[in-house]
């Protein structure tokens, strides 16, 4: 095209902009590592905070007197108020930055997570873990926007990749922590115990995490605010990615609420302690959200999709069966397949947005955390409907619908390739 070679042999190099977009971190910069672990200390806090209740849900019914649907509620209520909470939230990162978003937001959820020991009900407990989420919401997409600023193009899968390992981490050692201090003393213990490593993870984020160096502040304009998610939700990428953030959320989410109620009851009456060792597997989710680059990189982002919801599928039929060896491996397959679909997809949203990234980062929270409460709450009442094989077909109707928006993405994709080798060969020919 020869108006465009004319243009770049004519325009001036920006030199501030070569060297702004050279700083952005690559594996291979100093400060990323700092940033890496720095984030992945706050996935940790974040995912340990948010579901510290879930692996202690049977003890809550039967101190409290609650079904499992009600008990339900104090995982559900923070994963709601999170997905409220976390676009308004994003736009205050707009305004007062990333970095002190993420810090006031671990430091309000810690303290509420202190406080949620001592509530006196039920009632208050869902209520202080509804605080604690909307607390929470400032992290997730203050930490994607983060990213998708200050690391390059190139390596900004792997980056998130590592952010959504930590998360894995955090859930997996908070329910651990959680079920063996349970089976020691009791419930209330051991979301004390959760609080106190999350107040040692945000001490490590303050200390660990580099100045960020290109982030703009902007202004709180709710106008441009709404014009902004409006853009974003008439994106028909966007809003297939959100979705599918949310199915896969909502399979997680129903799973791993429930799974403690199958493994206390027969044919498995496992020990609280031994039922939160369970989530050991969530090792498996931080090695496939950490290889989400390879697998993007290989095989494509709907490739790597493809992938995650068949393994994920695999894993929920493999869990109907009454053998613990089963149910084990199937977790494992549902872990690993749902980390590497939000790996994927996170990632794609903040490289599909070239402006607003904090929103488009934050309606995908919201759609995902969104899912989780939806998931959480119906996969309890399936459970009590249907027994495990309700929360499974639950599931499967989930993975159903992420693998139609997946086909129609491809499908979308092929017409969009024709229809530009048409008009290029229209041009050839005219030219």
């Amino acid at each position: 095209m020869p108006s465009a070679s004319t243009k770049a042999s004519t325009t001036p190099v920006d030199a501030d902009a070569v060297v702004a977009a050279d700083s952005r971190l690559t594996p291979s910069s100093p400060g990323y590592r700092r940033m890496s672990f720095a984030l992945f200390a706050a996935g940790v806090a974040t995912f340990a905070l948010l579901y510290s209740t879930q692996a202690l849900l049977p003890l809550i019914s039967a101190d409290l007197g609650a079904s499992a649907s009600a008990a339900s509620w104090t995982v559900s209520a923070a994963t709601g108020a999170l997905a409220l909470f976390v676009l308004p939230m994003s736009a205050l990162s707009e305004r007062f930055g990333r970095s002190r978003m993420m810090t006031v937001s671990l430091t309000v959820a810690v303290v509420v997570g202190l406080l949620v020991p001592f509530a006196p009900s039920l009632e208050w407990l869902v209520a202080l873990r509804a605080v604690q989420g909307a607390a929470l919401a400032g992290v997730p997409a203050s930490a994607m926007a983060f990213l998708a600023e200050e690391v390059r193009p190139k390596a900004l899968v792997g980056a998130i990749g590592l952010f959504v390992a930590g998360n894995s981490i955090g859930g997996m050692s908070g329910r651990i922590v959680t079920g063996w201090a349970a089976q020691l003393w009791d419930w209330r213990a051991a979301l004390a115990a959760v609080g106190l490593m999350s107040v040692v993870c945000v001490v490590v984020f303050r200390l660990m995490l580099p100045k960020a160096r290109h982030f703009t502040p902007g202004s709180l304009n709710p106008r441009a605010l709404a014009k902004t998610v409006r853009g974003h939700l008439a994106d028909p990428l966007l809003l297939r990615l959100y979705a599918i953030g949310a199915l896969f959320m909502t399979v997680f989410g129903a799973v791993y609420t429930v799974i403690g109620y199958r493994l206390v009851e027969a044919p498995f009456s496992l020990p609280q302690g031994v039922v939160g060792s369970v989530f050991l597997v969530y090792l498996v989710g931080t090695v496939s959200s950490a290889a989400a680059g390879r697998l993007v990189a290989r095989m494509g982002r709907r490739g790597a999709l493809y992938l995650a919801v068949s393994t994920t599928a695999a894993g929920l039929l493999l869990s109907v069966a009454d053998s613990l060896a089963a149910v084990l491996a199937g977790l494992v397959l549902i872990t690993a397949g749902f980390f590497a679909g939000h790996a994927v997809a996170s990632s794609s949203v903040s490289r599909t947005a070239k402006t607003g990234r904090a929103q488009a980062s934050a309606l995908y929270q919201s759609a995902y955390y969104l899912g989780s409460s939806v998931g959480g709450t119906l996969g309890a009442v399936a459970f009590h409907a249907g027994g495990w094989a309700g929360t499974v077909l639950l599931g499967l109707v989930a993975v159903l619908g992420v693998v139609s928006i997946t086909l129609y993405g491809t499908r979308v994709a092929r017409v969009e390739r024709r229809q530009l080798v048409a008009l290029r060969t229209r041009s050839a020919v005219r030219a």
